[in-house]
């Protein structure tokens, strides 16, 4: 397994960017794939340090990577209270289309091919098929 651990400022999606590359020059992953990973592994990063962790730079965003046959097995946890994922309204609503929230939760699940919500939805699991 191979993780990361970085402070919740948002400038440090670009370690996140950059993990997900160093991921991506030892294992073969097509174009789409490798896409699609970068937004939602990005998104959830940015997720977490905004609203779990609410930039506060002394909490840490925990990203983790493990293979497993065909499947890359992502997780992204923080140190914030959670959050029900069934409570984020959805953005595709036309009542929701001009409303802030919501957009990043539904990408990732748009993206990916399974999302698991754990801890109170402080962690996000987040599969790809390779």
């Amino acid at each position: 397994m191979k993780s990361l651990t970085v402070s919740s400022k948002p400038e440090n999606i670009a370690l996140v960017e950059k993990f997900i590359d160093e991921m991506r020059s030892e294992i073969n992953i097509g174009d789409d794939v490798y896409g699609n990973i970068l937004i939602s592994i990005t998104e959830a990063a940015n997720n977490a340090i905004i609203h779990g962790n609410q930039l506060d730079e002394n909490k840490f965003v925990q990203i983790g990577l493990r293979c497993r046959q065909n499947k890359l097995i992502f997780t992204v946890s923080d140190e914030g209270k959670g959050f029900d994922p069934n409570n984020v309204p959805d953005p595709t609503l036309e009542a929701n289309l001009e409303c802030c929230g919501g957009r990043g939760v539904f990408i990732i699940n748009q993206l990916s091919h399974a999302v698991r919500y754990l801890n109170n939805g402080s962690t996000i699991k987040i599969i790809f098929k390779i």
